[in-house]
């Protein structure tokens, strides 16, 4: 079997430290870090135990050896979902947004040949939060990581549209990630939120912005969903089905059939199955899906890009999921990749 050069568009990453927000703005609800004992942190939400975090979250060169170890050629960084803190104060927000995106850019910058960036941004505040994408441009990101919904806008409130469509304008990527999933206070065990409510999560912002027509009145924008699509692609026949039985309900923002969306978004590889990996590359395409492995974190794939590489897909399409669609959807040529190097 070839290997391929991979390039992983979902990984995060920390600052290995930043200020005390709580005692900074006033209010609780921010996450630190406690260090613990050597290359180990607990993310903490004020007293409350988030989760272990170790120095590959962090640490640069650690990732760099983890990453040569899975053949990993490039990771494309954006931040841990919890840190988009849409429900704070906007201005605050903003500041840990420049936080965590100048601490992304400085490793971008230090070493161009081995990370590409996403920032994030104040979504409760669209002014600020394009303010804020701008400013990641003009610093080296190539885009920007959003929610799957952002407090109690569903991702078609109209408020949004102009972020995608300053998107669209500045050839900025977008990587949607689920976050704050729906219904987490109703299954409290097993694990739930991560294991159900995350597979929602995406479909509906999916499913939002198909509706909303998002896709239609910005057909340049470069939009990929993590974790597969989560539930959407499973689901895809229900969806269409409810649209076209009651379009009075589905299709009062756009009345395009659902599927002919199929195919203008991106999706990663994330699915831990080789019968869906299969099923998603044949359902949007081959040009359509991008390695992801939600690196450094459990629910992530433990060798990224193993599923794809050990599939019964032919060679040119592992090679297109594992890095070339990847770049087209950066909006990098392969050229730009080496140069930055």
């Amino acid at each position: 079997m070839p290997k391929f050069f991979k390039i992983d568009v979902h990984t995060h990453i920390l600052p290995k430290k930043w200020p005390d927000l709580s005692e900074k703005f006033g209010y609780g609800g921010w996450v630190r870090l406690e260090h613990h004992k050597p290359c180990c942190a607990r993310m903490m939400m004020d007293d409350k135990f988030f989760r272990e975090i170790q120095d590959n979250c962090w640490d640069p060169d650690k990732r760099i050896l983890e990453s040569d170890n899975s053949n990993v050629g490039v990771q494309v960084l954006s931040t841990v979902p919890v840190m988009f803190n849409y429900w704070a104060k906007p201005q605050h927000t903003l500041e840990l947004s420049k936080i965590l995106n100048d601490h992304i850019a400085g490793i971008v910058r230090d070493y161009p040949d081995r990370f590409i960036g996403l920032g994030t941004v104040p979504m409760q505040t669209p002014e600020l939060a394009i303010q804020e994408l701008e400013r990641c441009m003009q610093i080296g990101l190539r885009g920007i990581q959003i929610g799957t919904h952002i407090n109690d806008w569903n991702l078609d409130h109209p408020q949004l549209f102009q972020v995608f469509q300053a998107a669209e304008s500045l050839g900025a990527s977008i990587f949607i990630h689920p976050w704050d999933m729906m219904g987490k206070d109703q299954m409290p065990k097993y694990w739930l939120p991560w294991l159900v409510g995350m597979p929602a999560e995406t479909s509906r912002a999916i499913c939002s912005m198909i509706f909303s027509g998002i896709f239609e009145k910005l057909p340049n924008l470069r939009v990929a969903f993590a974790h597969g699509g989560g539930s959407f692609p499973s689901t895809i026949g229900r969806i269409e089905h409810g649209f076209n039985v009651r379009p009075d309900l589905c299709a009062v923002d756009n009345n395009v059939n659902p599927k002919e969306y199929l195919g203008k978004f991106y999706l990663d590889s994330l699915v831990h199955d080789q019968a869906m990996l299969k099923y998603i590359v044949d359902l949007i395409g081959p040009e359509m899906v991008v390695l992801g492995s939600d690196y450094p974190f459990p629910l992530g794939e433990t060798i990224p890009g193993e599923l794809v590489e050990s599939s019964t897909l032919p060679d040119l399409h592992k090679k297109a999921i594992l890095s070339d669609n990847a770049l087209t959807w950066l909006g990098l040529g392969q050229e730009e990749l080496i140069q930055s190097s």
